[in-house]
């Protein structure tokens, strides 16, 4: 198969045709409705759920239930031969490039086989806003090139719903640790100054230490895990501002004219990053609740109940562009417009501010030793 071979799919069901003039209607993020790109027509998306989405309580078999995989129309699973990224599209859409690494190297999968979304929040911003947020971001990063400011970057922006998984739990965590505290004292103590010698009094820091222990109760609510396995998970953990009770129930029609990306983070394996998320926030608000100078030999038993779940899907415009034959990626949050990326760095600056950081710490070793 070449390199630049698109790879089509039959034509096996309708999406979501325009009452006017037969077109294919997609989710338009301005007016919040499926519009036609043909006649301008616009639909509503009619959502009979009311409320919050649904939280399921955690069942690790659901990924083998056939009955929670019902996208309410029909999928087909698009993997990258190259990346190894899989998308979820309408089963009538075709690919022709991958939309995380632009590898023409696509396959159709066949069954998605994936738990469908319980909600999602809907694109609110618009491919030309993205392009936007980002130039107005890279101009502000520090140590770029000069030239990279100045200059148009040109890039593939993709609107694609990014899996994620969301968890509450109930804890009930018991501890035990020692618990320093500071103390000081006045100490006398000689020194010799000109070759004579002097005596003078110093405050001096010891630390009394002492056991405790206690119990913890707290309720943790949405704690968001990427359920994707394609991106660098520092950019998409950064990309951490999500308004979750902005999330409405899932509707196939906010897909339209987007990519639903299927997940790669089991359910198991994302209740093990959650589960790990809510100790290390466990421990900070224990030692919070400890007090002290100083604490070791800290130990924490917790236990987890009334854990719940959700699969929702949320907006990202992902993007990858060259600067001198090196590629780089960048992320737009789809809700907020907020950026994450990553951007050529100048050596010269980079130098430039580290010898004015070495000669800053200099001068005032300097005018420390000057004052002894």
């Amino acid at each position: 198969m070449g390199a630049n071979e698109q790879i089509t799919v039959q034509d096996r069901t309708a999406t979501f045709p325009c009452p006017g003039c037969g077109g294919q209607m997609q989710f338009d993020t301005a007016s919040q409705t499926l519009k036609c790109r043909y006649c301008g027509s616009e639909k509503p998306i009619e959502n009979e759920s009311e409320g919050a989405p649904e939280e399921h309580d955690l069942d690790f078999a659901d990924e083998d239930d056939a009955s929670l995989m019902d996208w309410g129309t029909e999928q087909q699973v698009i993997k990258c031969g190259n990346c190894g990224g899989e998308m979820l599209m309408p089963a009538s859409q075709t690919a022709a490039v991958c939309v995380f690494c632009g590898s023409p190297k696509v396959l159709p999968q066949g069954n998605p086989g994936s738990i469908r979304p319980e909600s999602v929040i809907p694109f609110h911003i618009s491919r030309e806003q993205a392009a936007q947020a980002f130039n107005a971001w890279r101009k502000r990063r520090w140590f770029i090139p000069n030239e990279f400011k100045k200059r148009s970057v040109s890039s593939n922006l993709n609107g694609i719903y990014v899996p994620f998984w969301t968890f509450d739990t109930d804890t009930d965590s018991s501890y035990k640790a020692e618990v320093g505290v500071y103390h000081y004292r006045q100490e006398t103590r000689t020194r010799v100054v000109n070759g004579k010698t002097e005596t003078y009094t110093e405050r001096v820091r010891y630390t009394v230490w002492h056991w405790t222990s206690g119990t913890y109760r707290k309720f943790y609510d949405d704690v968001l895990v990427p359920a994707s396995g394609q991106y660098d998970g520092e950019l998409l953990n950064k990309l951490n501002d999500f308004k979750l009770h902005q999330l409405v129930p899932y509707k196939p029609e906010y897909l339209s004219g987007f990519i639903a990306e299927r997940y790669t983070v089991s359910l198991r394996q994302g209740w093990a990053d959650a589960q790990s998320r809510v100790d290390d926030r466990l421990s900070g608000e224990i030692r919070r609740k400890i007090g002290g100078d100083e604490i070791r030999n800290l130990d924490i038993r917790t236990r987890y109940f009334d854990r719940t779940y959700k699969h929702v899907l949320l907006p990202v415009w992902n993007a990858t562009y060259m600067y001198k034959s090196k590629t780089y990626r960048y992320m737009v949050n789809g809700e907020t417009g907020s950026v994450t990326g990553r951007v050529p760095r100048s050596p010269w600056k980079i130098a430039l501010f580290t010898l004015f950081c070495v000669l800053v710490v200099a001068a005032v070793l300097y005018w420390t030793e000057l004052q002894r």
